[in-house]
């Protein structure tokens, strides 16, 4: 059995950094949580360890300072503190797991990374000694999931693929602004530029009686202007609709509901449960709680149709406006970085697609698996959708 060794270098540097002493400092670290364990432990097999392994060990560049050391006070689960360990002291080993190495850079930049309410539980010396244990089981794990050829499992190593994709757009999504730091003069300016999609128009809430035959819908249409209340007209919902959902058991007001939509020509409006023609009906009726002169055919179907809520048209000011306006903005930015980073990629890396065997690939609706059908040709010069796409 190999030995375990903590690193005692590291006390004359900056105790509280170390798992078994006091409290005393920001601990942040994306860290291998029991649950995040136990997952790995039953994916073992399929593969995965080493990605998972990988993935939490990674850390960051940015780990965490010690602000015990310069005797200011630090709080637990506080902000991560602005000072940065120097490399020397990223460099100490906390464990040795055979011939891989635990650091202290490994340890805070796993913490870095913890959500704040996450990092409450690391507050003792004795949990922050569990979350090093976590951290040589997972190494373990991976060890043992390497020697056994699981990183070479095309899913860990899809997995793995995907982690440096998200790690590298993380690093492109730097600098993007936050919605708050949209200028005004941009947000103003965008929403003077989109103010027909500030202005909504009236909206109306449809519900519908469907049968199969127009001499049914006759008959419905006949009670319901006889009795237009709103509990009759549920009744007639329920056992007359061809409708299941439309027969559930709902309020009285909301049986045979469709939902709001907005007038045809709308595009906002679109309801793909209401046909056009019952639509259309619908912002023919003048009263609430009204239903149309006319049964309404459409698709093989006829509808009986009643108006159930008017929303009055409303335009919106640039202050309820500023809001989803900044966090377009900002997503907009966002996504700029990374497609400028994309496209920086495919100039400087050849891509080749095998299109004719792309299109050999029929998917099995049964399963999620997509396999190439027997007629595709073997081409192993070609390289694969997959690793065109790296």
């Amino acid at each position: 059995m190999r030995r375990l060794e903590l690193g005692t270098a590291v006390a004359g540097t900056c105790p509280s950094l170390l798992p078994g002493a006091g409290a005393g400092i920001v601990l942040g670290f994306a860290a291998v949580t029991r649950p995040q364990q136990d997952t790995i432990q039953k994916r073992r097999h399929r593969g995965v360890t080493l990605a998972i392994a990988i993935a939490v060990l990674a850390g960051s560049s940015a780990v965490v300072g010690c602000k015990s050391c310069d005797g200011s006070k630090a709080s637990d689960a506080g902000p991560s503190p602005t000072t940065l360990l120097t490399d020397e002291q990223a460099a100490q080993v906390l464990a040795r797991v055979g011939d891989t190495t635990i650091t202290l850079g490994d340890y805070t930049a796993a913490l870095e990374h913890m959500d704040q309410f996450d990092r409450l539980r690391y507050q003792s010396a004795e949990r922050r000694k569990e979350l090093l244990d976590e951290m040589i089981t997972v190494e373990l794990l991976a060890m043992e999931a390497t020697a056994k050829g699981y990183d070479k499992d095309p899913l860990a190593q899809q997995e793995l693929r995907a982690i440096l994709r998200d790690a590298m757009l993380a690093e492109a999504r730097k600098g993007a602004p936050t919605p708050a730091d949209v200028p005004e003069s941009e947000v103003r300016a965008w929403f003077e530029a989109h103010r027909a999609e500030y202005k909504d128009p009236e909206r109306r809430r449809v519900s519908v009686v469907m049968v199969a035959s127009e001499a049914d819908a006759q008959g419905v249409l006949a009670a319901a202007k006889k009795t237009p209340g709103a509990a009759q007209w549920g009744e007639l919902v329920r056992s007359k609709s061809l409708d299941a959902q439309a027969r559930a058991n709902v309020p009285v007001d909301l049986a045979g509901d469709l939902g709001i939509i907005a007038p045809p020509g709308d595009p906002r409006g679109d309801n793909p449960r209401v046909p056009a023609e019952v639509r259309a009906a619908v912002f023919e009726i003048e009263d609430l709680g009204g239903v149309h002169s006319k049964v309404v055919p459409s698709g093989g179907r006829f509808y009986v149709v009643r108006l159930t809520q008017k929303i009055p048209p409303h335009e919106r000011s640039y202050d309820e406006a500023e809001r989803s306006i900044r966090v377009k903005l900002a997503q907009d930015k966002l996504r700029a970085k990374e497609d400028a980073l994309i496209a920086e990629l495919r100039k400087s890396v050849k891509v080749e697609i095998d299109e004719s065997a792309l299109a050999t690939v029929k998917v099995n609706l049964g399963s999620s698996s997509a396999v190439p059908s027997p007629q595709a040709p073997a081409n192993p010069g070609t390289p694969s959708a997959a690793d065109a796409g790296r």
